[in-house]
């Protein structure tokens, strides 16, 4: 039985292209050193003695950078190509995230902020339409899901490292620890993956390109991304205050349940992705499930006290983000085909961006105002209008498939 399962696991990692791997370990590496993010609202807390209103607009300048970065992406991307980008964008916010930790004025961190963040998030327009180039049509969602895996992975070991150098040397110790491991991201990507290594998947050449802001389905897709995003990134900002506050766990104790996130997904994900795909269902079909799940992680955490409730929690989270992320990266990239893919996968980016933007400050502030009860069950509704909005998209796309012009 064992055996069995043990053979199904790695039979769904086959056909996998070698430079896909060779791009989720360096995706791996950058990650497993990316820890100050999940620690960065109790770094401004209790660190450097900020207000919860204080923090909320910090993180705005967060997502304002990661904004502006996606869309720089975007750009260079259509322009140098995914390879160039990546590097630039490696290498270069590696240095500013050991700056980082400097400044110490108000005005002086947000401006450090939006600047590491408008470098480093030009990397995740180029990720993924790397890997559009690098994997078959066929194993396109797998090979997002391999992706992920990297990041989750060192997502899992991140935040527990993270909790002991916090312990050891302070949070002083991440930013360096960040800016080294993003640095070495670089110069892996400069030495192991050439761009001459991908190979293009073949795509029909329109004679006009297609228009992204003219693609209804795709623009209403990105409106439920927001929302989701919106929610999903609270367990990164406003959740680890709950954990602390309201549950009394210390740093190591909430670095190791984010962690558990990362080692849920790196054990899961890929079979579970490669069992949906075996299924008739549509792609939006699986994102809107995977919405369902993290709307359900919040209405867990309202219902009791009892501190196990988190771990039930933190479960369907992970299991609704396993889901929805591989199908609607999947579903971006597949409405990218015959127009300008930076573009496109900027704007799928810049839906995540968003939600920092608003998302961590409007949880920081509601949390201030209303308390946490009220604030999850915002929470819950978001995400399910975010629902509505992709069944909206499935009609959309549906009818779009029975018109004699257009076809997805």
């Amino acid at each position: 039985m064992l055996q069995r399962l043990f053979k199904a696991y790695i039979g769904s990692f086959s056909d996998l292209r070698r430079e896909v791997w060779l791009l989720a370990f360096i995706t791996f590496i950058n990650r497993a050193g990316t820890m100050v993010i999940p620690f960065l609202s109790l770094y401004l807390t209790k660190n450097r003695g900020f207000s919860l209103e204080e923090v909320g607009w910090i993180l705005t300048f967060f997502g304002l950078g990661s904004v502006a970065g996606s869309w720089l992406g975007g750009k260079l991307v259509d322009r140098i190509g995914h390879y160039k980008t990546m590097a630039f964008s490696l290498l270069i916010s590696g240095v500013l995230f050991i700056f980082l930790q400097f400044p110490t004025t108000f005005w002086g961190i947000c401006a450090g902020i939006f600047i590491v963040m408008l470098v480093a998030d030009t990397f995740r327009p180029a990720v993924f339409v790397a890997i559009n180039a690098y994997s078959k049509p066929q194993n396109r969602t797998r090979s997002i899901t391999l992706i992920r895996l990297a990041i989750n992975l060192g997502f899992s070991a991140g935040p527990a490292v993270g909790g002991l150098i916090i312990a050891g040397a302070g949070y002083g110790g991440l930013f360096w620890v960040d800016g080294i491991t993003c640095i070495t991201a670089g110069f892996l990507l400069l030495k192991l993956l050439h761009p001459k290594k991908a190979v293009e998947n073949p795509k029909e050449i329109l004679s006009i390109p297609k228009s992204m802001m003219k693609d209804k389905p795709y623009l209403v897709f990105i409106g439920a991304m927001i929302l989701f995003g919106f929610v999903f990134l609270q367990y990164f900002s406003t959740i680890p205050l709950y954990y602390a506050e309201v549950h009394f766990l210390s740093e190591f104790e909430i670095g190791v349940l984010l962690g558990l996130n990362g080692f849920l997904i790196f054990l899961f994900e890929m079979p579970l992705i490669k069992y949906l795909e075996a299924k008739v269902r549509s792609t939006l079909f699986h994102v809107i499930t995977g919405s369902i799940l993290v709307a359900i992680s919040f209405m867990l955490i309202n219902l009791t006290g009892w501190v196990g409730i988190l771990l039930v929690g933190m479960i369907f989270l992970t299991l609704g983000e396993m889901i929805a992320f591989p199908f609607s990266n999947s579903f971006a990239l597949k409405r990218a085909e015959g127009g300008k893919q930076g573009s496109y996968m900027a704007l799928y980016s810049i839906a995540f961006s968003i939600g920092h933007i608003f998302g961590h400050n409007s949880g920081m502030q509601m949390i201030n105002k209303f308390g946490y009860a009220l604030t999850w069950n915002v929470m819950i509704l978001l995400s399910l209008i975010a629902c509505g909005l992709l069944v909206y998209v499935m009609f959309l796309v549906k009818k779009e498939s029975e018109s004699p012009v257009l076809e997805t």
